[in-house]
């Protein structure tokens, strides 16, 4: 076994996988009091570091609790918060905080974390937007780090970035993220051709194979879909979202084109994998399911690759706020079998996965699609489509709000 310490460990996504890999997690550092309780319910045997808060932890209380010495551990692990890099603070502000967000102050908690324990190697995950162009100041931060640790340690941390979508490795959810993987020796890491979708030999994992056996008529009323537009959901069609009800979809043009954000009203198609679950999802933000209805804790896990004997604590809400932040255990292990045999000197193959998504066959044709109803005729009518990035009424008022500061 090769020893794992885990950072921002959430619920334990990346850490099931890299546990199924081959590595034993020594130490968690995760500071969420929910995410805590989880962690603890379905991995007693996994220390959880004290304090759990990574600004008031020392590197060597990491290694005292965990039991290394410097340079002994194999794997640090973990993924800071991504909501300072997230695309949908690009769509809400026509940009990102980025650095200037005090969240993003985790990647220098992160870098110190490096420096303190040295290990063989490193694997820090985030969403692709920390690497977009001209807005990669998180990324350039990481890397500048990296440069001066290995000028001072004479180490080669040479950090490698793997750009991935989980449904191209079997996961079925269309989930992009960033994964930077680095070696303390300056091996390399290669990600090999995707798996699923139309650029693997096999047909990408899609939302019915996952949850299709889960799809019951009889369901828990917490899932009835509320607020001001939950009763247009059944007269958009499986896999569209609210751009199906502008002029340039097959409905009524009741919004304008792109003038909400793309999650919204949006719909699971039964052949296709998932869009990606977000942790914090308002009233209207999909994906929703295909009967028109929230997604269960189960279908939410399940789409996020774990085990159905994996439990969340706290309410429906926390435990969606869990799932959506987490990695998919698939995803982890799938990259903990890279590093155990590419860098690490392992004989560990890339196949076998544990998590084996349950293949619901016979996938039925589409749900029917409803009329529009009544209440909310009045608003048909002609929209102008969005102006373009930047250009929208926050963006603009964002803008001027910072102009006049400045």
């Amino acid at each position: 076994m090769y020893s794992l310490v885990s950072l921002f460990s959430g619920a334990g996504g990346l850490d099931l996988g890299l546990e199924e890999a081959g590595f034993k997690v020594q130490l968690c550092v995760e500071n969420d009091l929910i995410c805590r309780n989880t962690l603890h319910l379905n991995r007693p045997r996994w220390r959880l570091s004290n304090p759990g808060d990574i600004f008031k932890l020392k590197p060597t209380d990491i290694l005292k609790q965990s039991g290394l010495k410097k340079g002994e551990l194999d794997l640090l692990a973990g993924g800071p918060p991504c909501q300072p890099f997230s695309k949908a603070s690009y769509w809400h502000r026509g940009d990102s905080l980025r650095l200037k967000d005090p969240r993003a102050k985790t990647l220098n908690s992160y870098m110190k974390i490096v420096e303190g324990l040295l290990p063989r190697t490193i694997l820090l995950e985030n969403v692709d937007g920390i690497r977009f162009a001209n807005k990669d100041e998180g990324l350039n931060f990481l890397l500048s780090n990296f440069k001066k640790i290995n000028k001072k340690y004479s180490t080669h941390y040479d950090p490698v970035i793997l750009a991935i979508n989980a449904a191209e490795y079997g996961v079925p959810q269309l989930r992009k993220r960033m994964i930077l993987i680095a070696a303390r020796d300056g091996s390399k890491i290669e990600l090999p051709k995707p798996s699923h979708g139309p650029n693997g030999s096999t047909p990408y994992v899609t939302a019915w194979n996952a949850i299709g056996d889960l799809n019951k008529n009889n369901y828990d009323r917490e899932l009835t879909l509320k607020g001001r537009w939950g009763d247009i959901l059944p007269s958009i069609p499986e896999g569209n979202n609210y751009q199906w009800h502008t002029n340039r979809g097959g409905g009524k043009p009741i919004f304008g084109f792109r003038c909400r954000y793309w999650s919204f009203l949006l719909k699971l198609a039964k052949d296709k994998p998932s869009w990606t679950i977000q942790a914090s999802p308002g009233p209207s933000t999909g994906p929703f399911h295909w009967n028109n209805r929230l997604l269960s804790t189960r279908e939410l896990a399940r789409i996020q690759t774990f085990p159905d004997d994996f439990n969340f604590s706290g309410t429906k809400r926390e435990a969606h706020h869990q799932i959506g932040n987490a990695v998919p255990p698939l995803i982890g292990e799938f990259i903990g079998r890279l590093i155990i045999s590419q860098i690490l000197g392992g004989k560990h193959s890339v196949k076998n996965l544990f998590y084996m998504i349950k293949k619901n066959k016979n996938c039925p044709p589409a749900e029917p699609i409803l009329d529009v109803p009544k209440k909310y005729h009045s608003l048909i009518g002609k929209y102008p489509a969005h102006p373009g990035t930047g250009k929208g009424p926050r963006a603009l008022l964002l803008s001027r709000i910072k102009n006049s500061i400045l």
